[in-house]
């Protein structure tokens, strides 16, 4: 059944704005005018450049202030370099420069009397890292993920539009939420009470057998888009974690998938997705990474390969089923563990490019740091993990020359860690301070 015909499915209302959703999702997520303005108050205080937030509002986004990190090794995850005690100054929420103490003698001078200065004496400074698959709806769930390194995250959807006002915070709170790439609501067939998120959604709760025909998921994917999603989130497989579910059962084919990749417009879409048949019709529809990815075949590979499709395994997910307490998780997860490995390591060596997604939902959020480690354990080298984290991830949304390195211009986030990730793959699980669009966030120094 489709309510929608191709010209209805182009023109979603105007109903509510994208700052009244902004609004409903951040009460939602449990931010507060309150909260916000307290940190603000903390922040270095707002300047006039900037757009403003709203007609009616006054203020400019705020500018963060100066933070030097000295001492340490810092690395270079696209050369695989690290300099020994170099020097990092970040100004204004960007890189000023890095360097040896000699090269950034200039630029720490400038900022020298207002900076928060780190010793990072005997430890490594990475880029900020980024989780490309996390489900966060609150404040709380933003900042348990900046106290484990995580300053840029790919939102894997969320109830109501939380993940678009967190993705609104850090221009005007640094410090308060990872940078993001929203995804809205998820197009599943299913929306259960995420119907009640945009009274545009109204007329989907009609449909007696879901969503599931190309028009009315190209009119829900363009919904997600109006109220400022960048990437998009949908599903070829049920769920794996839930023992009532098949995840081999395919829920979206080709034709579904492609249509929801050509409303999206260019934003990226992640598949969730474990079965050989969901994995392949995704691929060949053209989404932009694949989710899990359990049994993925060697001729869906080649065709990642081919068509620069990522992998986003999200291996913690799938291997910690096999403690569950629940007797069908627990056979998946001691079924799925080595299947799920043997893809990683033919996807990498195929020329797939793999990247860092914990799937963490809400306050359980597992430290990146925990799945590189379970990608070095599944045969990358340690720096290939690293970049999974950092530059690959980067790339993947379009944050290239952003984020994942330390270049003059790039996001002024940082991650101290007592080991040398560039040789132990567990580096990254030994988080010592945080810095997070310029501000520190956790200081262990």
């Amino acid at each position: 059944m489709c309510l929608h015909d191709q010209s209805s499915a182009a023109v979603p209302s105007a109903v509510p704005s994208r700052r009244g959703v902004l609004a409903s999702a951040a009460a939602l997520a449990g931010i507060s005018v309150a909260g916000v303005t307290a940190q603000l108050a903390s922040a270095p205080a707002a300047q006039a450049s900037g757009s403003p937030a709203g007609p009616n509002y006054p203020g400019s986004p705020a500018v963060p202030g100066a933070v030097i990190i000295e001492g340490g090794t810092v690395v270079d995850p696209l050369t695989g370099d690290g300099l020994e005690d170099g020097v990092l100054v970040l100004d204004g929420g960007k890189v000023a420069a890095v360097g040896t103490r000699d090269a950034t003698r200039k630029a720490v001078a400038a900022v020298a009397h207002r900076a928060a200065v780190l010793d990072a004496s005997g430890r490594w400074v990475v880029p900020g890292l980024v989780d490309v698959h996390v489900h966060a709806n609150a404040l709380s769930d933003a900042r348990l993920l900046l106290q484990g390194g995580v300053t840029g995250v790919r939102s894997g959807s969320s109830s109501f539009y939380q993940d678009i006002a967190l993705a609104a915070l850090p221009a005007w709170a640094p410090g308060v939420s990872p940078r993001m790439r929203p995804a809205g609501l998820f197009i599943s067939p299913e929306q259960g009470d995420s119907i009640l998120a945009d009274p545009d959604l109204a007329p989907l709760a009609a449909l007696r057998n879901g969503i599931t025909s190309p028009q009315d998921l190209a009119y829900l994917t363009k919904v997600n888009l109006s109220r400022g999603a960048e990437v998009i989130k949908t599903r070829a497989n049920p769920r794996a974690g839930l023992p009532e579910q098949d995840p081999r059962e395919l829920v979206y084919g080709v034709e579904q998938i492609s249509s929801i990749v050509k409303a999206a417009r260019g934003a990226g879409v992640l598949c969730h997705a474990y079965s050989a048949e969901g994995i392949d019709g995704a691929v060949r529809a053209g989404v932009r990474s694949i989710e899990h990815g359990v049994f993925v075949s060697e001729k869906t590979i080649a065709e990642m390969a081919r068509r620069g499709t990522y992998f986003t395994p999200t291996m913690d997910a799938i291997s910690s089923m096999a403690t569950s307490s629940n007797p069908i998780l627990a056979a998946r997860g001691k079924e799925y563990t080595p299947i799920h490995k043997a893809a990683v390591l033919a996807a990498h060596e195929a020329g797939v490019t793999v990247v860092a997604g914990t799937d963490s939902f809400g306050n359980d959020v597992t430290p990146l740091g925990k799945e590189v480690r379970l990608l070095h354990e599944a045969g990358l080298s340690p720096l290939e993990a690293l970049r999974a984290a950092t530059t690959y991830a980067a790339r993947l949304l379009n944050w290239e020359g952003k984020a994942g390195r330390f270049v003059p211009g790039a996001f002024a986030d940082a991650v101290v860690v007592d080991a040398d990730p560039l040789g132990d793959g567990t580096a990254l699980e030994k988080v010592r301070a945080v810095v997070a669009q310029g501000t520190v966030v956790r200081n262990g120094l």
